[in-house]
């Protein structure tokens, strides 16, 4: 595997995986500017509250937060705005249609680079119920305690 073709992830979203059932993955690429870009290099993003929505046939992406590069003086951009993803049109009408009709939402998921690119890898989800919540962190508890049983 060459240097272009690997993936480095920068970011994940794990309060998604907390908060929703993902029945779905998509890979989405971002409208960046430059300075963004670096600061997302660097590590500097955060995706806990974020959220996608689609307006006038596009997807974009609210919540995400890229604190601004150290360098980038006049070209920096606001932290919080929306950002347009890069999907196609018959993509973003279908997840569209899902959202409205089955009461689904849209959430990045993670953020990484791929050769050379911002993608943002988003999921189509399902919300989780208390109860649902607390079934995960007791099986995460019970499989806890049974690799520290096998450790002794």
């Amino acid at each position: 595997m060459d240097k272009n073709s690997s993936i480095k992830i920068i970011a994940q979203n794990k309060k998604a995986y907390h908060d929703y059932f993902v029945l779905e993955k998509l890979e989405a690429g971002i409208e960046l500017f430059g300075t963004e870009v670096k600061s997302i290099r660097q590590g500097k993003i955060n995706l806990k509250d974020s959220w996608c929505f689609v307006k006038d046939g596009e997807m974009f992406v609210n919540g995400m937060h890229i604190s601004p590069y150290e360098q980038g003086n006049i070209f920096n951009r606001d932290p919080l705005r929306t950002k347009r993803l890069l999907l196609h049109k018959r993509e973003i009408s279908r997840l569209h249609a899902q959202v409205k009709q089955d009461g689904l939402a849209i959430v990045p998921l993670s953020v990484y680079f791929l050769k050379g690119r911002a993608k943002v890898e988003i999921g189509l989800c399902k919300g989780k119920k208390l109860y649902d919540k607390r079934e995960v962190a007791a099986k995460k508890d019970a499989q806890r305690t049974i690799e520290r049983n096998l450790r002794r």
